[in-house]
């Protein structure tokens, strides 16, 4: 941090890491959450930003949600709702604060660069340029703030010859070779369920380099720009093909590589009652136990048997999967070395005794709108663990609070109240 703004804001060992327990806060003890010293400026909407910042928010960091005052982050509004917000807004957005403010109006910028010079990090998810435009850039706001950390998630990055398109994660994977190799073999690529672009290739992404720039920023003392392209993070994910590809300069096809299909150890099997038995018995002694407890010790040999065997081998034991209910055969394999899982719905999955135990479904009595059940914190540190503390934030629910912090009077807060 820079400076104390005024005599609201916190206090900080300009010496030490943000990191360290040493530091301290006006009010409270000793840290007890590794981010607790960090201020975020999250200018996010939807779900790669926000996926992002409440990855930091969990773990201490003030994030306070700068919103349009006339409609905020658009998620807030998709149904269904809980208390007049979106379920979703309501997972993303916990442990945050929101701001209302109209950045395109002076008075607006000018309470923007006030938050900044009280920052350490600032997110936007922005086309790039846009901050620019609006005079808040990067090159501006450290002229504010030396040691800010800037985060810019966008599709494609800050550069290249697709750095003005529009994309959604469907589009990124599609450019990465991804989406090619998904599903069926002779079948179209298939969508998958959750967003592998905008929360592996942009989210996940953005909060390492966050993380990689604040402890560069303790040794330098300067803040940097982490320019973060959802299409980059993806590519890096194809670690177990494209390596293969470029080494054989052969192409797979769809739904034929080791892990999508290509195989009879890993593979998604039907049952007799029309569910589905996942086997990724990839290793020998796991594919031994597995071709023992289904009756096809014949195909013990032929773990790594050419294609058409494969092909031959699913057959025959999809015939056999057929034979018994989930919980038959979830049963036969109680007892077996192998790895063989039924495949949950999202409803089986909360009730499922590890995930429970791992507390990655947690049910929170928030004042505001009582008990909600949230998804949990997938990090676990043993000393300085995540905690969920507080609900999503209405739309500008703290703006007074947090121009209070920053020093201004209730006069003034009035005015720009008047002022929109």
């Amino acid at each position: 941090m820079l400076e104390k703004a005024d005599e609201h804001s916190r206090e900080y060992d300009l010496e030490g890491s943000a990191c360290s327990e040493s530091i301290a806060i006006e009010g409270r003890k000793t840290l007890k959450l590794p981010l607790e010293s960090i201020r975020v400026l999250d200018l996010t909407r939807l779900l790669p930003g926000p996926y992002c910042t409440l990855i930091l928010a969990d773990f201490g960091a003030d994030v306070i949600k700068i919103e349009n005052p006339d409609e905020g982050d658009y998620v807030r509004w998709d149904e269904p709702k809980i208390d007049g917000q979106s379920a979703v807004f309501h997972s993303l957005n916990r442990n945050k604060r929101s701001v209302a403010l109209d950045l395109k109006s002076e008075q607006g910028k000018s309470i923007f660069i006030d938050l900044v010079k009280t920052s350490d990090v600032v997110v936007e998810s922005f086309r790039p340029k846009v901050m620019e435009r609006l005079g808040l850039g990067y090159d501006e706001l450290k002229k504010h703030n030396p040691k800010l950390i800037y985060c810019a998630i966008s599709g494609y990055g800050q550069t290249g010859p697709y750095v003005d398109k529009a994309g959604h994660d469907l589009n990124y994977l599609s450019y990465s070779g991804i989406l090619h190799l998904q599903g069926e073999p002779e079948g179209k690529p298939l969508i998958p369920a959750v967003q592998i672009a905008d929360i592996g290739g942009g989210s996940l992404m953005a909060a390492i380099g966050i993380l990689l720039a604040i402890i560069e920023q303790r040794k330098s003392g300067e803040g940097q720009f982490v320019d973060i392209s959802m299409l980059d993070g993806t590519v890096s994910w194809m670690q177990t093909i494209l390596p293969n590809i470029v080494a054989s300069n052969q192409l797979p096809n769809r739904g034929e590589l080791t892990l999508n299909g290509g195989k009879a150890c890993y593979e998604v099997y039907q049952t007799k009652d029309k569910r589905f038995l996942s086997v990724g018995a990839l290793e020998q002694k796991f594919w031994a136990g597995f071709c023992a407890a289904i009756g096809k010790e014949e195909f013990i040999p032929d773990l790594d048997a050419p294609i058409e065997k494969q092909r031959m081998m699913k057959q025959e034991i999809a015939s056999v999967i057929k034979n018994k209910t989930l919980e038959e055969w979830l049963e036969i394999f109680d007892d077996v070395d192998t790895c063989v899982a039924p495949v949950l719905t999202p409803v089986e999955m909360m009730e499922d005794p590890q995930i429970i135990h791992r507390k990655m479904v947690e049910e929170i009595d928030f004042p505001k709108t009582g008990i909600m059940k949230q998804l949990g914190i997938p990090i676990k540190l043993s000393r300085t663990s995540g905690k969920i503390r507080s609900h999503a934030p209405a739309l500008g629910e703290h703006t007074d609070e947090i121009l209070h912090e920053l020093g201004y009077s209730k006069e003034e807060i009035l005015s720009l109240k008047q002022n929109k």
